[in-house]
């Protein structure tokens, strides 16, 4: 049926807040999905932790808000596979093939071989399916329908204990679990989590009125944390807090935004995930590389290019860029903010720009940046785009856009001194392996940095946020090849390579690469707008 479904199931589908994940077992499932409606193009990303090779013996069927069949794509045609930690992943693309009053929204199921487990969502307000209350039975595919795995709901009463066998029960079934909560914590039995930290793609959601925590299980060493407790698996707890910030410490973020132009947009919120212990005994949790998402509603419509998620630093009172995305949802703006670690959060909007780049060409990515606090001028009112860029101050920036804390440690490199501005910043890009040093054990902070250095530790940049490549030798010959100076990078041909692939870098000139050529402010500022924007985290 070609029709109008609900507007809110339309943004619940669109944006891809439903994610499936079809029941094969241990072995297969769903990780995510989109829809866009505008090309009719859906995509989907199938992993397997078992089956390397599961190639025609799945399929994936797109359906129809009536719950007839548009397409039906096997795994033959996947576009391409990772392996990440055992599990494979095959990222798949397909067309709905409507070309007129396209859908709102359509459903995704799926079949392994002769057993089918088929999963569909249906809405109590959708008319468009018929006989549907909460969800749909009936004869597709001989297996029926079942409720949807995307996740269910537990209400957290204001003491914050989750209950632990509800818990347990909902994580066998379902992927993602949300936790409702009337107060401001969740109180999560880690007994209750053993088996699904092991489960790709598990996930608690925690929502309160002033934030949403989405928490991978993934992240979570539990024997570890008992251990570093003294504390055996049944006594401990994980425990999220999203917590509004009231009063003076409400007041100081507000002033550390107006103390760089800036003006907060939504209250400050604290996230934090600890371990707890009997006697409120708590250990941190190490979230390693990977970013985990929360977000907080924004009242008013926004524009993306003059707004940014922060993080407030309690000890020097500022501010710093914390990656972010700007969406409308059913109605609302949310900005979700990704960062690997705990700490107080919020959203600030400012417009600036600088007078010696009103009509240079890296005008817009400049001044996005710097309303993104990425990038500062080398003075309030001029950025110097032409200007050469250190070693230091690129590896500066790598790690401003990354949102990483400052390692505390500043004995790297022996030519930088714990005293020097960049000490910090160069300890913590050589621990997330952005840079490295000479063999004489320097860094060589103030020497203006190349392309070829720069395309390098872009790509480490890249890396860190998990944008990884899989260039072949011939690939990367052939994309070196169309420059006639590629001879001339005198060792990071896959770097450069890798960047080019990735859209992060720009030939000087149609023919040549410039690959010994000083980098400038403004290259810096490019490359960086496009890494952060393929990383997804600005828009």
């Amino acid at each position: 049926m070609i029709g109008k479904i609900s507007h809110a199931l339309a943004l619940f589908m669109i944006v891809s807040i439903l994610v499936p994940v079809i029941a094969f077992g241990a072995s297969l499932g769903i990780k995510s999905y989109t829809y866009d409606k505008t090309t009719g193009n859906v995509t989907a990303t199938v992993y397997s932790d078992v089956y390397d090779n599961v190639s025609g013996a799945v399929y994936l069927n797109v359906y129809a808000p009536d719950l007839h069949l548009l397409k039906k794509a096997y795994m033959s045609g996947y576009t391409n596979s990772e392996t990440v930690n055992g599990v494979t992943y095959y990222n798949f693309t397909f067309n709905t093939g409507i070309t007129a009053n396209v859908y709102d929204a359509v459903y995704l199921s799926g079949q392994y071989s002769s057993t089918v487990s088929s999963r569909v969502y249906a809405t109590d307000a959708n008319p468009d399916v018929p006989g549907c209350t909460s969800y749909c039975s009936g004869g597709y595919g001989g297996g029926g329908w079942y409720p949807p795995v995307a996740g269910t709901s537990i209400s957290v009463p204001m003491t914050g204990e989750v209950n632990e066998d509800s818990l347990r029960n909902a994580l066998a079934s379902y992927t993602n679990i949300e936790l409702t909560l009337s107060g401001d914590i969740a109180l999560i039995p880690a007994s209750a989590l053993v088996d699904a930290v092991g489960k790709a793609g598990s996930t608690l959601t925690v929502r309160s009125d002033n934030g949403t925590y989405m928490l991978p299980l993934s992240i979570l060493d539990l024997n570890a944390l008992a251990q570093a407790l003294g504390i055996p698996m049944k006594d401990l707890k994980i425990k999220v807090s999203i917590t509004k910030l009231t009063g003076d410490s409400a007041a100081a973020v507000t002033s550390a935004a107006t103390s760089i132009g800036a003006k907060a947009i939504t209250d400050a919120v604290d996230f934090n995930v600890v371990a707890l212990g009997p006697g409120d005994k708590t250990t941190s949790i190490d979230f390693g590389k990977t970013y985990v998402s929360r977000s907080i509603n924004i009242s008013d419509t926004v524009d993306t290019k003059m707004v940014t998620g922060v993080l407030y630093n309690e000890t020097t009172k500022k501010l710093s860029f914390v990656p972010a995305i700007f969406e409308v949802k059913d109605g609302k703006t949310v900005a979700t903010l990704k960062r690997n670690g705990n700490s107080i959060y919020t959203v600030v909007e400012m417009n600036k720009n600088f007078t010696d780049t009103a009509f240079h060409w890296s005008r817009a990515d400049v001044s996005l940046l710097a309303n993104k606090l990425v990038i500062d001028g080398m003075t309030d009112s001029t950025f110097a785009p032409d200007l050469s860029i250190t070693r230091a101050e690129f590896a500066a920036l790598a790690v401003r856009s990354l949102g990483l804390s400052l390692n505390t440690t500043t004995a790297t490199f022996n030519d930088v001194d714990a005293s020097d501005w960049y000490a910090t910043t160069v300890a913590t890009a050589a621990k997330a392996g952005i840079i490295d040093g000479y063999e004489d054990g320097s860094f060589k902070p103030n020497a203006q940095i190349t392309r070829e250095e720069l395309a390098a530790m872009i790509v480490r940049t890249m890396n860190y946020a998990g944008l990884k490549s899989n260039l072949s030798d011939s690939q990367q010959l052939a994309l070196l090849s169309k420059f006639s100076d590629s001879n001339r990078i005198v060792w990071a041909q896959k770097e450069i390579a890798t960047a080019i692939d990735a859209g992060i870098i720009n030939g000087l000139t149609d023919t040549t690469i410039g690959s010994s050529n000083q980098a400038t402010r403004a290259e810096a500022a490019t490359m960086l707008k496009r890494f952060l924007s393929k990383a997804g985290f600005i828009n």
